[in-house]
């Protein structure tokens, strides 16, 4: 069993209650973390005062070297981190090794960035009133960092969001999920490793209470949240005068033109709607097909589910691991259940050994159906056909969500309508929704978020514009 400690302001912190950290697989307990409170989180950012000066003190040099460092700690353990990430989630191993060389990456890319913090020269004197002066701007450290992130990827979220606050100059005190506090308090502790003032970083697993007293405290001056559209709204309203940064999940479209390579588009959907379970805000779980082409592309992506190898994690040939908990499990039978009562029909899947939830197809959803226009998070994809790209359109904006939406069309035209219309932060052309580099700007719009991840991006976020002004007059 995997025992962990807290982590406030560097010092490692043990307690009575604890967190049991639980394999979806087995539903046996592999873990146990302390359970946090909000007394823990004042204390917390109490330290990360002090490492808010510590870090000020640092070259860019320096937090690139540090970064570099977790980098290469974490290469050193990654089979290590990948196997509990495998035991926290249930996502599959060749998965979770995927997400640690992801997490490499991201570390990386926020390290070259430490380097890369700029300003700008600004033309004063364009101004009738600036006759004499000159000016120019640079960015800061905003402050303190609360960082909340879930559990479907419990590394690479969380760093996504602690190593740009690094190297932005800004001490962060963060929640990983309850469900899966292992490898964010591993990552923290090579952050300590590798050099960063220990003051910097704190980690509190625990529950709502704790995520409030981060998000609401005066002293927090950015919140990065990855989590549902309901929790972020909470959060918006009560956390006040800070920087909000927010991904909030999606129920993301790939739209298939008539003219689209079928095999190529099937291949992808099935790669992009049944990763890691379904549970990526980016999955595929609505599959738009052209109706010249429907029953074609139906026979091959039934063909191509088939083939997907469901059940233990930890074996090498699995595909599809379990559902994070039974109650997730509950909840998607009951959609597919939903959907059927008003006219769909499951063409293949739609049953549960414990939490492995057999890799579904279901077809003709209705509209009005949780599945059609809420975020499923579970290994279920729908597919639905349309007349024209027009329509198609109409269907992927008619969400509340707007994350990202793959485009298969070698019509130019057809792409640029999804390019210039799809209410989204990412059009991805000839290729699922599912796809993300970890520098790319990533993020949505309406109930998908606000602001963007990648680590130059979240520096942006993480820092304040400071403006200087000289009188050469005077």
């Amino acid at each position: 069993m995997i025992s962990l400690p807290m982590i406030i302001g560097g010092e490692k912190i043990n307690k009575e209650e604890k967190i049991d950290v639980i394999y979806p697989y087995t539903q046996e307990k592999i873990g146990e973390v302390p359970k946090g409170s909000p007394e823990d989180v004042e204390k917390a950012i109490q330290k990360a005062k002090i490492g808010l000066k510590k870090l000020k003190e640092l070259t860019a040099y320096q937090k690139y070297k540090i970064l570099m460092k977790v980098a290469n700690l974490l290469e050193e353990r990654k089979e290590e981190f990948a196997k509990t990430i495998v035991y926290e989630v249930g996502k599959t191993i060749r998965e979770a090794r995927t997400e640690v060389e992801r997490a490499i990456n991201t570390i990386t890319f926020s390290a070259e960035e430490a380097k890369r913090i700029e300003g700008e020269y600004v033309q004063i004197d364009a101004s009738p009133n600036g006759v004499g002066k000159r000016g120019f701007y640079f960015r800061e450290p905003a402050g303190i960092v609360a960082a909340i992130t879930p559990f479907n990827f419990p590394l690479n979220l969380t760093v996504h969001k602690i190593a740009p606050a690094i190297a932005a100059g800004c001490p962060f005190v963060l929640k990983p999920s309850e469900r899966t506090p292992l490898s964010p308090t591993m990552i923290c502790e090579l952050f300590l490793e590798a050099g960063v003032p220990k003051e910097a970083v704190s980690i509190i697993p625990g529950f709502a209470d704790v995520g409030q007293a981060m998000t609401t405290h005066p002293d927090v001056r950015v919140v990065s949240f990855t989590g549902s559209l309901k929790v972020g709204e909470i959060i918006a309203k009560q956390a006040g005068l800070k920087k909000i940064v927010m991904e909030l999940g999606s129920n993301s479209a790939v739209v298939i033109d008539e003219d689209a390579d079928l095999e190529k588009a099937a291949k992808k959907a099935v790669a992009g709607g049944f990763a890691v379970a379904g549970q990526v805000c980016i999955s595929v779980q609505r599959i738009l097909v052209h109706e010249k082409v429907a029953e074609k592309f139906y026979e091959i992506l039934k063909e191509q589910v088939s083939k997907l190898k469901f059940g233990d994690p930890m074996d090498e040939e699995t595909d599809v691991g379990p559902i994070i908990a039974v109650d997730e499990v509950n909840r998607i039978q009951s959609w597919i259940q939903e959907a059927v009562e008003k006219g769909a029909k499951v063409a293949t899947g739609g049953e549960a050994e414990k939490t492995v939830f057999k890799p579904t197809v279901v077809v003709d959803v209705p509209e009005e159906t949780k599945l059609f226009y809420e975020e499923a998070f579970a290994p279920v994809v729908t597919v639905k056909r349309f007349k024209d790209m027009d329509e198609a359109l109409e269907l992927v904006n008619k969400t509340n969500y707007g994350l990202q939406v793959g485009v298969f069309t070698n019509n130019i035209k057809n792409a640029w309508k999804f390019i210039e219309g799809a209410e989204v932060g990412g059009v991805i052309i000839n290729d699922i929704p599912t796809f993300r580099a970890d520098h790319m700007p990533y993020g949505g719009v309406k109930g998908s978020g606000i602001g963007r991840e990648g680590p130059k991006f979240a520096i942006e976020d993480y820092t304040e514009i400071k403006m200087v002004v000289f009188d050469l007059n005077a």
